[in-house]
């Protein structure tokens, strides 16, 4: 039976699968890759790399949750960090100065509430308005609000005293973990993600570089004013970047978008023209990188 032009028409009118575009994905993944896992996901499909960068973050995940537990028990029978938590409160207030404590305190600003809120508001605004799309304020509100209540949470159960010696600038609540060092750990390392998450990878290790840099120096601060003990400060690092990756999952990683993984936002791509998502992978890295 050969086809009629009727029937010719109709096929051509039909719309057309993208088959190319699930090898497009997985080409552009291994491109954005760390250089040193590049030789290794040429040879890995997507769906194995998927699996093992979630084995990864949710071992980190487990493996903070674990630490913060073993410091708290190290701080009832002074071992490990603990053993250093008089002697780093002792030293911020036996060398602070005028100077330093200013210092200090701006510093320590970078994870209060009032900074993070606002920083978090523009920059999740700017996107939605500019991209008409508002998965980014949804994300950092997701990261902002949870550390918060999950620190906030550990600081009621635990009540642990703050340092017994100066205190150089304002506190609330109980010492561990340290809330400042833990919003800190979590929000700048989510907007980091956000402004560098389609740059070249050098761009990108900037940015992760630059918010540890600033997590450390809360951390840093919150000790030196003596607000904190050291422990505190380690414990709200990783309770930060903990929830900072959960978070970064439950959202799909550098896509952003929440319940929707990159493999089905691909195969619906390929395979479904009529229900497209919002803005493809392909697409938006090109429209960060334009």
């Amino acid at each position: 039976m050969t086809d009629t032009p009727e029937m010719t028409d109709t096929k051509a009118a039909e719309p057309r699968h993208r088959p190319l575009d699930t090898e497009r994905q997985e080409r552009w993944f291994v491109a954005h890759a760390p250089r040193g896992i590049r030789p290794v996901a040429r040879r890995m499909d997507r769906h194995v790399l998927g699996a093992a960068g979630l084995a990864g973050a949710l071992a980190f995940v487990f493996f903070a949750a674990a630490s913060v537990g073993w410091i708290l028990d190290t701080v009832d029978q002074n071992r490990g960090f603990a053993r250093w938590d008089e002697s780093a409160a002792e030293w911020g207030a036996a060398h602070a100065t005028t100077w330093s404590t200013n210092l200090l305190d701006g510093i320590t600003q970078f994870g209060s509430t009032g900074l993070l809120v606002i920083v978090f508001a523009l920059v999740g605004v700017v996107s939605g308005v500019r991209h008409r799309r508002w998965n980014v304020l949804a994300y950092l509100a997701a990261v902002g609000l949870g550390v918060s209540l999950v620190n906030n949470a550990l600081k009621w159960s635990i009540d642990r005293e703050r340092p017994d010696i100066a205190r150089l600038t304002g506190y609330g609540g109980s010492s561990f973990p340290s809330g400042h060092t833990a919003a800190a750990a979590a929000c700048w390392a989510a907007l980091a993600l956000v402004a560098f998450r389609f740059r070249p990878a050098q761009i990108r290790w900037v940015g992760a570089i630059g918010a540890l840099v600033i997590t450390v120096g809360v951390a840093a601060s919150r000790v030196l004013l003596g607000v904190h003990w050291l422990t505190d400060v380690i414990a709200g690092s990783l309770v930060g970047w903990a929830w900072f990756t959960s978070v970064t999952l439950a959202f799909g990683g550098r896509l952003l978008r929440l319940g929707e993984p990159a493999e089905r936002i691909a195969r619906r791509t390929a395979t479904d023209p009529d229900d497209p998502p919002s803005t493809p992978p392909l697409e938006s890295a090109v429209e960060h990188t334009s």
